[in-house]
Parts: structure tokens; sequence; C-alpha cells
């Protein structure tokens, strides 16, 4: 399986730069998505990988090699792309095998691959069916074997499963993730739903308007990222975010807001003290809110309550801010109420407030 290495890449339409420097290498069997908001650059960047869009700058190598200026086929890339594009007078056995059959694979060996990618992606007893005859999910499976068939060393996926309704996008991602598992090969795959992101990858890749702000496993993103906007975008509900200052009083360093205080756990403090007086970020997740009756336990009013099961999400009010805190419920939490809640210190996160890094 090749290693594909994106170079100094960058991407012009014009006097408009959409990606600028783009550095990466994806390894041989990484499942490696791009995530990010819209216009972030994620699909431009995969069309150019795919070569359905032309490189202003840098290269683009595969197994070492400079595919830069090489047309698609040349590449030994199979893409899945955001519509079906399914061939609605086909069935879907001759969907699946159309590029085969245009390369003139023998009869035999079109069947065996048909056959094969068939009974992965659960198709086998629909090979006869048309299109119009097929569920949504069942469109989009026809779609990953067209590209499966083919046998590439990579597979490219462009938002696949945006079309796809809530409970469909649950039972294909699980699908997707149990398909790359058995077929083994370099998937590259973009959407900007980071739950997608989060439960497919081995490494993802966060964009922002053309550039990468961070590249790592899902837990790395999620326990350690690198800034504000990576901290903001990977986790749902999003992280909170409030402003502090950090305090060095009697060896204890402290962040001291509006409403709250928080001491900081020893092992941090020490890598923090060259930023004491100074006015931090602070960075809470909703999970990192524990209900408690201890005396240094902070009363917060629940502004908007949203009972979802075992969990409930609750809108609050801290330091002059509103922030979200999820907690595990038997019962549904009334709007109104005022509960109180210790922040776990291991959860907290510190930004420069003006380069928005880690601290």
């Amino acid at each position: 399986m090749p290693e594909i290495k994106l170079d100094g890449l960058r991407k012009d339409y014009g006097a408009v730069s959409v990606i600028e420097n783009l550095n990466l290498s994806m390894e041989d069997g990484e499942f490696t998505v791009l995530v990010g908001p819209s216009g972030c650059g994620k699909s431009t960047t995969l069309r150019m990988i795919a070569g359905l869009e032309n490189v202003t700058a840098g290269r683009i190598e595969i197994d070492g090699r400079d595919v830069s200026k090489l047309d698609p086929k040349e590449r030994d890339l199979a893409m899945v792309f955001q519509d079906y594009a399914l061939y609605p007078h086909m069935n879907v056995a001759k969907n699946m095998s159309f590029a085969l059959r245009l390369a003139r694979y023998s009869k035999a060996e079109i069947n065996k691959r048909v056959t094969e990618v068939a009974e992965i992606l659960d198709l086998s007893a629909h090979l006869n069916r048309k299109p119009a005859e097929l569920s949504g999910g069942q469109r989009q499976r026809v779609a990953m074997g067209r590209a499966l068939v083919r046998d590439a060393g990579t597979f490219l996926f462009d938002e696949p499963l945006s079309n796809l309704d809530a409970k469909l996008r649950g039972q294909m991602r699980a699908e997707l993730a149990l398909m790359s598992q058995r077929i083994n090969k370099n998937m590259i795959y973009v959407t900007h739903d980071q739950v997608e992101a989060m439960t497919l990858g081995d490494r993802i890749v966060v964009m922002k308007a053309g550039q990468i702000m961070q590249a790592g496993t899902p837990e790395e993103l999620y326990r350690k990222p690198a800034n504000v906007f990576v901290a903001g975008f990977i986790g749902s509900p999003p992280m909170n975010f409030l402003i502090a200052e950090l305090r060095d009083e009697a060896g204890t360093v402290r962040l001291e807001g509006s409403g709250f205080s928080i001491p900081i756990p020893a092992e941090r403090a020490a890598s923090l003290t060259q930023h004491t007086g100074r006015t931090v970020t602070v960075g809470i997740r909703p999970s990192g809110f524990t209900e408690s009756d201890a005396a240094n336990a902070t009363e917060m009013p629940v502004l908007l309550s949203e009972y979802v099961g075992a969990q409930s999400v609750l809108i609050s009010e801290l330091g002059g801010a509103r922030v979200t805190i999820e907690v595990n419920s038997v019962a549904p939490v009334r709007s109104g109420e005022v509960r109180k809640f210790q922040i776990e210190r291991e959860e907290l996160h510190l930004f420069d407030p003006k380069t928005e890094a880690a601290l």
C-alpha cells in the first residue's frame, strides 16, 4: 500500500488562495479523515490528490512518485463522491462493474470481484436490482462497491454520507469502519461532521481556511487540542470557553474568574508559573462538570435542559457566560433549578487569548 505525501501544496483560484503550503503524510493502511467547516479546503485537497483539480504549487507523491501532473487514471486511486452517481438503467452488478468492463477485464474476473465486494457490503441479494429499487444506504454502498472492485491502492471519500438521514448515517459509519478493517487499504475521507471523524479516523486532520490546525489520533485531538479552534471543533457538545486570570497564591496556581475559582493540579502548575498574572482562555468540556454538595462547589442555574435519556444537556451560566453541562440523568432536569457543580481540574484546557495556542 502506498504512502501519500503532500509537500507545500497550494491551490489558487485566480487571486484567491484556498490552500496554502499544506504539508501532510498519510501512512500505509491508514484511515485519514480531513475535517473542518465548509470552505476550509478539505474537498479541494482531496480533489487535488485525485487529480480532479490542478495543483498551483507543491507536490503530491504516491509511493515516492510525483503524481502532481498525472491524469487521475494514472494514480491508482478510486473515489466515492457525495452524490451516488449511479446509472439508473443498470442493475447493481453492472453499476459496480462498469469501470472493469471499460478496462476490458475478463467476465470471470469481473464476476469474481463483484461477488467478493458485494459480500463485504451486504449487497449479494441486490445485484439484479436497479438503483430506484434501493434505499439511500444501499445506493451509497453500491457507489462504494463501484470503487472497491477496482482494487486501487487508495480509496478517497468525499462526504459520502451527507445525503443520508441521521439513522442511516450511524449505520453506514459502522459499516465503513468494518469495511476498512476487512480490506485494509489506505483511505482518505472528507467530512464536516466531527462525530464521523472521531469514530472513523485512525488519524484526523483538522483544517481551517486552507491550513492544517492539528493532525493526530482522535484521542490526541480530544485530550490535547493544540489551539482554541481544534478544542471547539472536536467534541460534542462543544467545549465551553471562559476568561480567567492565572494567579500564584501562596505557591498555588489558581484560575480566578467572575464567579469561579479553580486550583490547578500541582503537576501542571509548574509549567504555568511563567504565565501567572496573565489573562487566559479556559476551556472546559461539558463532561468536565460534576454535581457535588461540597462546600467549594459552585451554584449554577439551569436555564435550559435537554433530556436525551441516559444524559441531560444543561445550559447554565458561569462567570457571566453561557456554558453547556453534560450530566447523567435518570429523570429530566427541570429548567429553573439551581444545581451545584465542581469543575474537574484534570479537564481544564488553557489557551493564550491572543494566539489561541494551548498553554
